[in-house]
Protein backbone atom coordinates (compact mmCIF):
# COMPACT_ATOMS: atom_id res chain seq x y z
CA UNK A 1 0.00 0.00 0.00
CA UNK A 2 1.21 3.36 -0.92
CA UNK A 3 1.83 6.08 1.67
CA UNK A 4 -1.02 8.39 -0.48
CA UNK A 5 -3.23 5.35 -0.38
CA UNK A 6 -2.64 5.36 3.90
CA UNK A 7 -3.33 8.99 4.46
CA UNK A 8 -6.54 8.73 1.62
CA UNK A 9 -7.79 5.96 4.08
CA UNK A 10 -7.06 7.49 7.37
CA UNK A 11 -8.40 11.06 6.10
CA UNK A 12 -11.33 9.26 4.41
CA UNK A 13 -11.99 7.84 8.74
CA UNK A 14 -11.39 10.74 10.34
CA UNK A 15 -13.41 13.15 8.59
CA UNK A 16 -16.46 10.34 8.33
CA UNK A 17 -16.11 9.99 12.18
CA UNK A 18 -15.91 13.70 12.76
CA UNK A 19 -19.08 14.63 10.49
CA UNK A 20 -21.12 11.63 11.96
CA UNK A 21 -19.76 11.26 15.22
CA UNK A 22 -22.29 8.78 15.79
CA UNK A 23 -19.53 5.67 17.05
CA UNK A 24 -16.49 5.54 18.58
CA UNK A 25 -13.62 6.13 15.83
CA UNK A 26 -11.52 2.83 16.89
CA UNK A 27 -14.81 1.11 16.26
CA UNK A 28 -15.51 2.24 12.41
CA UNK A 29 -12.46 -0.32 11.02
CA UNK A 30 -14.21 -2.88 12.66
CA UNK A 31 -17.57 -2.41 11.90
CA UNK A 32 -16.47 -2.49 8.03
CA UNK A 33 -14.53 -5.73 8.91
CA UNK A 34 -17.46 -7.43 10.97
CA UNK A 35 -19.46 -6.35 8.04
CA UNK A 36 -17.40 -8.05 5.11
CA UNK A 37 -16.58 -11.33 7.71
CA UNK A 38 -19.84 -12.47 8.23
CA UNK A 39 -20.99 -12.29 4.65
CA UNK A 40 -17.96 -13.93 3.04
CA UNK A 41 -17.94 -17.03 5.70
CA UNK A 42 -21.93 -17.13 5.11
CA UNK A 43 -21.87 -17.40 1.55
CA UNK A 44 -18.44 -19.51 1.10
CA UNK A 45 -19.63 -22.16 3.98
CA UNK A 46 -23.47 -21.94 4.03
CA UNK A 47 -23.99 -21.00 0.42
CA UNK A 48 -21.40 -22.73 -1.11
CA UNK A 49 -20.02 -19.40 -3.26
CA UNK A 50 -16.55 -18.25 -4.04
CA UNK A 51 -15.49 -15.64 -1.45
CA UNK A 52 -13.62 -13.58 -4.20
CA UNK A 53 -17.17 -13.20 -6.25
CA UNK A 54 -19.32 -12.17 -3.00
CA UNK A 55 -16.35 -9.61 -2.00
CA UNK A 56 -16.16 -8.15 -5.19
CA UNK A 57 -19.86 -8.26 -5.81
CA UNK A 58 -20.99 -6.96 -1.94
CA UNK A 59 -18.16 -3.94 -2.44
CA UNK A 60 -19.33 -3.37 -5.29
CA UNK A 61 -22.83 -2.63 -4.25
CA UNK A 62 -22.28 -0.76 -1.04
CA UNK A 63 -22.04 2.95 -1.88
CA UNK A 64 -18.66 4.23 -0.72
CA UNK A 65 -16.52 1.24 -0.18
CA UNK A 66 -14.90 1.44 -2.92
CA UNK A 67 -12.48 4.09 -0.71
CA UNK A 68 -11.48 1.28 1.87
CA UNK A 69 -12.31 -1.95 0.04
CA UNK A 70 -8.90 -1.54 -1.70
CA UNK A 71 -7.35 -1.57 1.77
CA UNK A 72 -8.86 -4.64 3.33
CA UNK A 73 -7.65 -8.13 3.25
CA UNK A 74 -9.61 -11.71 3.92
CA UNK A 75 -8.44 -15.28 4.55
CA UNK A 76 -10.64 -18.37 3.92
CA UNK A 77 -9.77 -21.24 6.59
CA UNK A 78 -11.44 -23.81 4.79
CA UNK A 79 -9.99 -26.56 7.46
CA UNK A 80 -10.85 -24.85 10.15
CA UNK A 81 -13.93 -22.86 8.34
CA UNK A 82 -13.74 -19.33 9.09
CA UNK A 83 -12.53 -16.11 8.07
CA UNK A 84 -10.74 -13.47 9.16
CA UNK A 85 -10.77 -9.28 7.33
CA UNK A 86 -8.46 -6.43 8.26
CA UNK A 87 -8.34 -3.53 6.84
CA UNK A 88 -4.56 -1.64 7.20
CA UNK A 89 -4.35 -3.07 10.29
CA UNK A 90 -6.93 -0.90 11.95
CA UNK A 91 -9.49 -3.74 12.16
CA UNK A 92 -9.77 -6.99 12.60
CA UNK A 93 -13.09 -8.99 12.29
CA UNK A 94 -13.24 -12.93 12.48
CA UNK A 95 -16.04 -14.86 11.65
CA UNK A 96 -16.49 -18.90 12.89
CA UNK A 97 -18.95 -21.18 10.75
CA UNK A 98 -20.57 -23.66 12.92
CA UNK A 99 -22.10 -26.97 11.52
CA UNK A 100 -26.24 -26.30 11.76
CA UNK A 101 -25.74 -22.92 12.79
CA UNK A 102 -24.07 -21.09 10.40
CA UNK A 103 -21.55 -18.05 10.87
CA UNK A 104 -21.02 -15.81 13.97
CA UNK A 105 -18.38 -13.17 14.26
CA UNK A 106 -16.46 -14.23 17.44
CA UNK A 107 -15.12 -11.34 19.78
CA UNK A 108 -13.40 -11.34 23.19
CA UNK A 109 -15.65 -14.05 24.77
CA UNK A 110 -16.11 -18.01 23.80
CA UNK A 111 -19.51 -18.15 21.53
CA UNK A 112 -22.11 -19.62 23.22
CA UNK A 113 -22.22 -23.40 23.26
CA UNK A 114 -25.43 -24.35 20.83
CA UNK A 115 -27.17 -27.77 19.94
CA UNK A 116 -28.21 -27.46 16.33
CA UNK A 117 -32.18 -28.64 16.19
CA UNK A 118 -32.58 -32.14 14.87
CA UNK A 119 -34.22 -32.45 11.20
CA UNK A 120 -37.16 -34.33 12.03
CA UNK A 121 -38.56 -35.53 9.23
CA UNK A 122 -41.95 -34.17 9.92
CA UNK A 123 -44.26 -33.19 6.78
CA UNK A 124 -45.35 -30.11 5.40
CA UNK A 125 -48.36 -28.97 5.96
CA UNK A 126 -47.83 -26.31 2.76
CA UNK A 127 -48.36 -28.63 -0.51
CA UNK A 128 -45.34 -28.61 -2.73
CA UNK A 129 -44.56 -25.67 -4.48
CA UNK A 130 -42.42 -27.21 -7.21
CA UNK A 131 -40.62 -31.25 -8.81
CA UNK A 132 -37.24 -30.97 -8.00
CA UNK A 133 -36.21 -29.61 -11.65
CA UNK A 134 -35.52 -26.31 -12.39
CA UNK A 135 -39.35 -24.22 -13.62
CA UNK A 136 -38.67 -22.91 -16.90
CA UNK A 137 -41.20 -19.90 -17.44
CA UNK A 138 -44.62 -21.00 -18.53
CA UNK A 139 -44.91 -18.53 -21.53
CA UNK A 140 -42.42 -16.33 -23.52
CA UNK A 141 -43.61 -12.98 -21.79
CA UNK A 142 -42.85 -14.58 -18.58
CA UNK A 143 -39.22 -15.82 -20.24
CA UNK A 144 -38.74 -12.23 -21.34
CA UNK A 145 -39.52 -10.98 -17.97
CA UNK A 146 -36.63 -12.34 -16.75
CA UNK A 147 -34.52 -12.36 -19.32
CA UNK A 148 -34.49 -8.72 -18.85
CA UNK A 149 -34.07 -9.32 -14.86
CA UNK A 150 -30.88 -11.14 -15.51
CA UNK A 151 -30.18 -8.73 -18.28
CA UNK A 152 -26.91 -6.28 -17.02
CA UNK A 153 -26.90 -2.62 -18.23
CA UNK A 154 -23.96 -1.53 -20.36
CA UNK A 155 -22.83 0.68 -17.75
CA UNK A 156 -22.89 0.41 -13.93
CA UNK A 157 -24.41 0.04 -11.53
CA UNK A 158 -24.85 -3.73 -12.40
CA UNK A 159 -27.94 -5.74 -11.44
CA UNK A 160 -26.13 -8.97 -10.43
CA UNK A 161 -29.37 -10.96 -9.95
CA UNK A 162 -28.74 -14.09 -8.46
CA UNK A 163 -32.04 -15.85 -8.38
CA UNK A 164 -35.81 -15.49 -9.29
CA UNK A 165 -38.92 -17.08 -8.35
CA UNK A 166 -42.48 -16.79 -9.40
CA UNK A 167 -44.96 -18.12 -7.57
CA UNK A 168 -49.04 -17.89 -8.79
CA UNK A 169 -51.77 -19.43 -7.01
CA UNK A 170 -48.73 -21.51 -5.27
CA UNK A 171 -46.94 -23.09 -7.78
CA UNK A 172 -44.07 -22.16 -9.22
CA UNK A 173 -44.75 -20.89 -12.68
CA UNK A 174 -41.23 -19.23 -13.52
CA UNK A 175 -37.55 -19.53 -11.80
CA UNK A 176 -34.29 -18.88 -13.13
CA UNK A 177 -30.50 -18.40 -11.57
CA UNK A 178 -27.30 -17.38 -11.76
CA UNK A 179 -24.19 -19.49 -12.30
CA UNK A 180 -23.52 -21.47 -9.24
CA UNK A 181 -26.95 -21.01 -7.69
CA UNK A 182 -30.04 -23.13 -7.52
CA UNK A 183 -33.41 -24.15 -6.33
CA UNK A 184 -31.86 -25.36 -2.62
CA UNK A 185 -28.57 -23.14 -2.34
CA UNK A 186 -28.86 -20.68 0.61
CA UNK A 187 -29.16 -17.13 0.03
CA UNK A 188 -28.78 -14.08 2.76
CA UNK A 189 -32.02 -12.54 2.87
CA UNK A 190 -30.47 -9.61 5.48
CA UNK A 191 -33.20 -7.87 6.14
CA UNK A 192 -36.02 -10.30 4.83
CA UNK A 193 -34.85 -11.53 7.96
CA UNK A 194 -36.76 -9.15 10.20
CA UNK A 195 -40.15 -9.90 8.59
CA UNK A 196 -39.14 -13.80 9.60
CA UNK A 197 -39.11 -12.79 12.93
CA UNK A 198 -42.21 -10.90 12.71
CA UNK A 199 -44.05 -13.83 11.69
CA UNK A 200 -42.30 -15.81 14.50
CA UNK A 201 -43.95 -13.03 16.80
CA UNK A 202 -47.11 -13.61 15.27
CA UNK A 203 -46.67 -17.01 16.46
CA UNK A 204 -46.31 -16.40 20.19
CA UNK A 205 -48.80 -14.00 20.06
CA UNK A 206 -51.11 -16.48 18.57
CA UNK A 207 -50.07 -18.80 21.54
CA UNK A 208 -50.49 -16.25 24.23
CA UNK A 209 -47.20 -16.25 25.09
CA UNK A 210 -46.59 -12.58 24.17
CA UNK A 211 -48.90 -9.41 23.79
CA UNK A 212 -48.79 -6.53 21.15
CA UNK A 213 -49.71 -3.93 23.30
CA UNK A 214 -48.49 -3.57 27.00
CA UNK A 215 -44.97 -3.16 28.17
CA UNK A 216 -42.95 -5.70 26.30
CA UNK A 217 -41.17 -8.17 28.97
CA UNK A 218 -37.29 -7.01 28.91
CA UNK A 219 -35.68 -6.85 32.00
CA UNK A 220 -33.66 -4.32 31.50
CA UNK A 221 -37.00 -2.00 31.35
CA UNK A 222 -39.07 -3.79 34.48
CA UNK A 223 -38.90 -0.60 36.71
CA UNK A 224 -42.38 1.33 36.27
CA UNK A 225 -40.02 4.55 36.51
CA UNK A 226 -37.60 3.73 33.25
CA UNK A 227 -39.38 5.56 30.73
CA UNK A 228 -38.37 2.51 28.55
CA UNK A 229 -40.98 0.40 30.67
CA UNK A 230 -43.63 1.42 28.16
CA UNK A 231 -42.22 -0.18 24.93
CA UNK A 232 -44.47 -2.22 23.56
CA UNK A 233 -44.12 -5.59 20.74
CA UNK A 234 -46.25 -3.48 18.77
CA UNK A 235 -43.47 -0.72 18.71
CA UNK A 236 -40.38 -2.85 18.69
CA UNK A 237 -42.46 -3.99 15.12
CA UNK A 238 -42.89 -1.34 13.83
CA UNK A 239 -39.55 0.35 14.84
CA UNK A 240 -41.49 3.51 16.48
CA UNK A 241 -40.23 2.19 20.09
CA UNK A 242 -37.33 4.95 20.61
CA UNK A 243 -34.42 3.64 21.01
CA UNK A 244 -31.28 5.56 20.70
CA UNK A 245 -29.42 3.03 18.34
CA UNK A 246 -29.43 5.67 14.99
CA UNK A 247 -30.48 4.28 11.87
CA UNK A 248 -29.97 1.27 9.47
CA UNK A 249 -31.96 2.50 6.15
CA UNK A 250 -28.60 2.90 4.85
CA UNK A 251 -26.04 0.44 3.36
CA UNK A 252 -23.24 2.54 2.69
CA UNK A 253 -19.70 3.11 4.35
CA UNK A 254 -20.98 6.10 6.43
CA UNK A 255 -23.77 3.56 8.01
CA UNK A 256 -20.34 2.43 9.97
CA UNK A 257 -20.90 5.13 12.23
CA UNK A 258 -24.40 4.49 13.27
CA UNK A 259 -24.22 3.29 16.75
CA UNK A 260 -26.98 0.17 16.06
CA UNK A 261 -23.29 -0.81 13.85
CA UNK A 262 -21.52 -1.49 16.81
CA UNK A 263 -24.11 -3.26 18.11
CA UNK A 264 -24.23 -5.99 14.86
CA UNK A 265 -20.06 -6.38 15.08
CA UNK A 266 -18.28 -5.45 17.81
CA UNK A 267 -20.69 -6.27 20.45
CA UNK A 268 -20.93 -10.24 21.88
CA UNK A 269 -24.67 -10.00 23.16
CA UNK A 270 -26.49 -7.49 20.76
CA UNK A 271 -29.69 -7.88 22.73
CA UNK A 272 -27.84 -6.44 25.65
CA UNK A 273 -26.28 -3.30 23.97
CA UNK A 274 -29.30 -2.77 22.52
CA UNK A 275 -31.74 -3.30 26.09
CA UNK A 276 -29.18 -0.91 27.89
CA UNK A 277 -29.65 2.31 25.06
CA UNK A 278 -31.60 5.34 26.13
CA UNK A 279 -34.52 6.38 24.34
CA UNK A 280 -34.25 9.23 21.57
CA UNK A 281 -37.80 9.60 21.26
CA UNK A 282 -40.53 8.82 23.39
CA UNK A 283 -42.42 5.48 22.56
CA UNK A 284 -44.31 5.27 19.66
CA UNK A 285 -43.96 9.09 18.95
CA UNK A 286 -41.72 8.95 15.83
CA UNK A 287 -40.20 6.09 13.22
CA UNK A 288 -36.80 5.12 13.64
CA UNK A 289 -35.94 1.88 11.15
CA UNK A 290 -33.18 0.38 12.87
CA UNK A 291 -31.83 -3.22 13.71
CA UNK A 292 -31.94 -2.80 17.40
CA UNK A 293 -35.82 -3.27 17.42
CA UNK A 294 -35.76 -6.30 15.78
CA UNK A 295 -32.79 -7.73 17.47
CA UNK A 296 -34.80 -6.87 20.87
CA UNK A 297 -37.63 -9.00 19.35
CA UNK A 298 -35.26 -12.06 18.54
CA UNK A 299 -34.44 -11.55 22.10
CA UNK A 300 -38.41 -12.07 23.30
CA UNK A 301 -38.77 -14.95 21.35
CA UNK A 302 -35.78 -16.97 22.79
CA UNK A 303 -37.03 -15.95 26.48
CA UNK A 304 -40.51 -17.25 25.23
CA UNK A 305 -39.21 -20.38 23.67
CA UNK A 306 -37.61 -21.30 26.91
CA UNK A 307 -34.79 -19.40 27.42
CA UNK A 308 -31.78 -21.29 25.67
CA UNK A 309 -30.53 -20.73 22.27
CA UNK A 310 -31.35 -24.37 21.03
CA UNK A 311 -35.10 -23.48 22.16
CA UNK A 312 -35.43 -20.88 20.01
CA UNK A 313 -34.51 -22.68 16.91
CA UNK A 314 -36.35 -25.53 17.49
CA UNK A 315 -39.02 -23.09 18.00
CA UNK A 316 -38.25 -21.57 14.77
CA UNK A 317 -38.54 -25.04 13.00
CA UNK A 318 -41.25 -26.70 14.25
CA UNK A 319 -43.86 -23.62 14.18
CA UNK A 320 -42.78 -22.42 11.06
CA UNK A 321 -39.82 -23.50 8.82
CA UNK A 322 -41.30 -27.41 9.01
CA UNK A 323 -44.90 -26.76 8.38
CA UNK A 324 -43.87 -24.51 5.38
CA UNK A 325 -41.01 -26.73 3.70
CA UNK A 326 -38.59 -24.44 4.36
CA UNK A 327 -35.71 -26.86 4.13
CA UNK A 328 -32.58 -25.30 3.26
CA UNK A 329 -32.64 -22.24 6.02
CA UNK A 330 -29.75 -21.29 8.75
CA UNK A 331 -30.76 -19.07 10.60
CA UNK A 332 -27.56 -17.44 12.34
CA UNK A 333 -26.37 -16.37 15.79
CA UNK A 334 -24.54 -13.63 17.44
CA UNK A 335 -21.72 -14.54 19.94
CA UNK A 336 -24.72 -15.27 23.24
CA UNK A 337 -26.84 -17.17 21.26
CA UNK A 338 -29.54 -15.15 20.22
CA UNK A 339 -30.98 -15.42 16.57
CA UNK A 340 -29.31 -12.31 14.90
CA UNK A 341 -32.59 -11.25 13.79
CA UNK A 342 -32.64 -8.24 11.63
CA UNK A 343 -30.29 -9.60 9.24
CA UNK A 344 -28.67 -13.52 9.11
CA UNK A 345 -31.14 -15.79 8.13
CA UNK A 346 -30.30 -17.89 4.90
CA UNK A 347 -32.86 -19.62 2.67
CA UNK A 348 -33.45 -21.27 -1.02
CA UNK A 349 -35.61 -18.48 -2.88
CA UNK A 350 -37.93 -21.94 -3.57
CA UNK A 351 -38.19 -21.35 0.36
CA UNK A 352 -37.95 -17.39 0.64
CA UNK A 353 -41.30 -18.31 -1.73
CA UNK A 354 -42.88 -20.75 0.18
CA UNK A 355 -42.46 -18.07 3.42
CA UNK A 356 -44.35 -15.87 1.14
CA UNK A 357 -47.46 -18.27 0.35
CA UNK A 358 -47.97 -18.64 3.89
CA UNK A 359 -48.91 -14.57 4.01
CA UNK A 360 -50.47 -14.92 0.54
CA UNK A 361 -52.55 -17.57 2.29
CA UNK A 362 -53.49 -15.35 5.56
CA UNK A 363 -51.23 -17.49 7.42
CA UNK A 364 -52.43 -20.61 7.18
CA UNK A 365 -50.77 -23.50 5.63
CA UNK A 366 -52.66 -26.90 4.78
CA UNK A 367 -55.66 -26.06 6.64
CA UNK A 368 -53.66 -25.24 9.95
CA UNK A 369 -53.71 -21.53 11.31
CA UNK A 370 -49.98 -20.63 11.83
CA UNK A 371 -50.37 -17.17 12.30
CA UNK A 372 -53.08 -15.18 14.00
CA UNK A 373 -56.14 -14.41 12.24
CA UNK A 374 -55.94 -10.94 11.16
CA UNK A 375 -52.01 -11.16 11.26
CA UNK A 376 -51.55 -10.60 7.93
CA UNK A 377 -53.47 -7.56 7.49
CA UNK A 378 -51.49 -6.07 10.49
CA UNK A 379 -48.31 -6.52 9.26
CA UNK A 380 -49.34 -4.63 6.15
CA UNK A 381 -50.78 -2.15 7.91
CA UNK A 382 -48.92 0.99 7.32
CA UNK A 383 -46.75 2.48 10.44
CA UNK A 384 -47.53 6.30 10.82
CA UNK A 385 -44.64 8.92 10.08
CA UNK A 386 -43.12 5.96 8.26
CA UNK A 387 -42.02 7.81 4.76
CA UNK A 388 -40.32 4.53 3.13
CA UNK A 389 -43.80 2.63 3.54
CA UNK A 390 -43.73 0.12 6.25
CA UNK A 391 -46.10 -1.89 8.44
CA UNK A 392 -45.41 -4.13 11.63
CA UNK A 393 -42.40 -6.66 9.68
CA UNK A 394 -43.31 -5.71 5.84
CA UNK A 395 -42.84 -2.97 3.56
CA UNK A 396 -46.11 -2.01 2.41
CA UNK A 397 -47.86 -0.28 -0.39
CA UNK A 398 -50.88 0.75 1.79
CA UNK A 399 -51.64 4.14 3.06
CA UNK A 400 -49.97 7.48 1.63
CA UNK A 401 -46.35 7.21 2.54
CA UNK A 402 -43.76 8.40 -0.18
CA UNK A 403 -42.88 5.43 -0.49
CA UNK A 404 -46.04 3.63 -0.98
CA UNK A 405 -46.72 6.39 -3.64
CA UNK A 406 -43.56 5.82 -5.69
CA UNK A 407 -43.94 2.23 -6.02
CA UNK A 408 -47.57 2.45 -7.31
CA UNK A 409 -45.99 5.00 -9.65
CA UNK A 410 -43.89 2.79 -10.81
CA UNK A 411 -46.47 -0.21 -11.40
CA UNK A 412 -46.70 -1.85 -8.18
CA UNK A 413 -50.08 -3.31 -6.85
CA UNK A 414 -52.01 -1.22 -4.31
CA UNK A 415 -52.51 -4.44 -2.30
CA UNK A 416 -48.72 -5.67 -2.94
CA UNK A 417 -46.61 -5.94 0.39
CA UNK A 418 -42.83 -7.50 0.97
CA UNK A 419 -39.95 -8.29 2.64
CA UNK A 420 -37.01 -6.46 1.83
CA UNK A 421 -32.96 -7.01 2.32
CA UNK A 422 -30.36 -4.36 1.81
CA UNK A 423 -28.89 -4.31 -2.15
CA UNK A 424 -31.33 -6.23 -4.22
CA UNK A 425 -34.05 -9.00 -1.89
CA UNK A 426 -37.41 -9.26 -2.20
CA UNK A 427 -39.74 -11.33 -1.30
CA UNK A 428 -43.10 -9.74 -2.97
CA UNK A 429 -46.96 -10.86 -1.93
CA UNK A 430 -49.54 -9.59 -4.42
CA UNK A 431 -52.54 -11.10 -3.47
CA UNK A 432 -54.75 -9.45 -5.80
CA UNK A 433 -52.82 -11.39 -8.35
CA UNK A 434 -52.03 -14.65 -6.29
CA UNK A 435 -48.54 -13.65 -6.58
CA UNK A 436 -45.45 -14.40 -5.00
CA UNK A 437 -42.17 -12.81 -6.69
CA UNK A 438 -38.81 -14.05 -4.74
CA UNK A 439 -35.61 -11.60 -6.14
CA UNK A 440 -32.24 -12.16 -4.86
CA UNK A 441 -29.27 -10.44 -6.03
CA UNK A 442 -26.26 -7.66 -5.44
CA UNK A 443 -27.50 -4.20 -6.65
CA UNK A 444 -26.79 -1.02 -5.19
CA UNK A 445 -29.71 0.60 -3.53
CA UNK A 446 -29.49 3.59 -5.40
CA UNK A 447 -30.97 4.88 -7.61
CA UNK A 448 -34.24 2.85 -7.15
CA UNK A 449 -34.34 1.06 -10.56
CA UNK A 450 -30.71 -0.07 -9.91
CA UNK A 451 -31.76 -3.41 -9.06
CA UNK A 452 -34.64 -4.09 -11.92
CA UNK A 453 -37.13 -4.96 -9.82
CA UNK A 454 -39.85 -2.37 -10.92
CA UNK A 455 -39.66 -3.78 -14.43
CA UNK A 456 -39.47 -7.13 -12.37
CA UNK A 457 -43.15 -6.79 -10.83
CA UNK A 458 -44.52 -5.13 -13.87
CA UNK A 459 -43.67 -7.37 -16.33
CA UNK A 460 -44.74 -10.77 -13.98
CA UNK A 461 -47.71 -8.82 -13.39
CA UNK A 462 -48.78 -8.10 -16.80
CA UNK A 463 -47.63 -11.95 -17.91
CA UNK A 464 -49.54 -13.54 -15.92
CA UNK A 465 -52.95 -11.69 -16.47
CA UNK A 466 -52.58 -12.05 -19.93
CA UNK A 467 -52.06 -16.06 -20.05
CA UNK A 468 -54.21 -16.22 -16.70
CA UNK A 469 -55.11 -20.04 -17.77
CA UNK A 470 -51.60 -21.44 -18.41
CA UNK A 471 -50.97 -24.72 -15.82
CA UNK A 472 -50.33 -24.13 -12.38
CA UNK A 473 -52.50 -20.54 -12.57
CA UNK A 474 -55.43 -22.00 -12.13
Amino acid sequence: MTRRRKIVLLTTIACAGLALGAARAGDVPKIATGFVAGILCSETFVSGLDPQRTFTETNDAMPGTGLISWAMEYRVDRVRKDVTVTLFGLGRSHAVYREGLGCTLAHDEPLADVMPPQDDRQPALLPEIASPAIVPPQSPELATALDRAFAEPAQPPYRRTRAIVVMKAGRVIAERYADGIGPETPLLGFSMTKSVISALTGVLVHQGKLKLDGPAPVAAWKHPDDPRHAISVDQLLRHTAGLALGSSLQASLSSAFEPVNRMKFVEDDMAAYAASMPLATAPGTAWSYHDGNTIMLSHLIRNAAGGHPADALRFARRELFVPLGMRHVTLQLDASGTIEGSSEMLASARDWARFGQLYLNDGVAGGKRILPEGWVSYSSSPTPKAWVGIGAGFWTNQGDSFGAKFRIAHGWPRDAFFAKGTIGQYTIVIPSERLVIVRMGRSPNWPPEADGVFDLVRDVVAATREKGKMAGAD
